[in-house]
């Protein structure tokens, strides 16, 4: 991702704007049309720009695709930090992250676009697993922090392992988000996140 990072560096307000509506093009045409079916001639068209330009921002697709992962990674963060829900840090704060997706009108639709994306980059020829590896890793650190806070508090007993509870956690909303979408019913990602919540309140302590 240091490329990427590298290269906004360098950019004006303009240019940061000018990229920052190239990456959102072409995160809803992978969306739309997967990895392999995007071109980068889609997204020069898409976006209105010419080849040029976009070859100014990506030099290639690895680049562009690198961009659209890091930027839906930084969206599913920004969710789970917003101002309306509480740190992931207690059972309460817990059940209204789930909520959140439950209670969304367009689950069974959309789906999670990080893991759809995670999918189909770890199956096309582009060297971006790291990528793919360092967003669920953010992911996950927001689970283990807030988790490790109630263990350090005494609200979760010693032998709650923070790191395995928080996978727990990832793998309930990926897998849930999967069957609610094949089901075209919430019904899986709600009795999937709950069913891990309620896993990790019988390590709570008496207290």
């Amino acid at each position: 991702m240091g490329d990427t990072e590298e290269t906004s560096v360098r950019l004006t307000s303009k240019g940061l704007a000018t990229r920052e509506h190239i990456v959102g093009m072409a995160a809803e045409l992978v969306h739309q049309q997967g990895v392999q079916g995007t071109t980068n001639d889609d997204v020069r068209k898409a976006a209105g720009i010419s080849g040029s330009q976009l070859s100014h921002y990506f030099r290639d697709k690895e680049s562009l695709v690198r961009a659209v992962i890091a930027r839906r990674s930084e969206q599913v963060l920004v969710i789970g930090r917003a101002p309306s829900m509480d740190r992931l840090d207690s059972i309460p704060a817990l059940r209204a992250w789930a909520n959140f997706y439950i209670e969304r009108e367009d689950v069974c639709l959309t789906g999670c676009r990080f893991g759809s994306l995670a999918s189909q980059v770890l199956k096309s020829d582009l060297a971006l697993k790291d990528d793919v590896a360092a967003g669920f890793e953010g992911w996950q650190d927001d689970f283990r922090e807030g988790l490790s806070a109630m263990r350090d508090r005494g609200e979760l007993r010693n032998d709650a392992d923070p790191n395995r509870l928080g996978y727990l956690l990832l793998a309930a909303y990926q897998g849930g988000m999967l069957l609610t979408q094949a089901a075209q019913s919430v019904a899986p990602l709600e009795a999937a996140l709950n069913g891990a919540i309620d896993y990790i309140s019988t390590f709570l302590t008496a207290a």
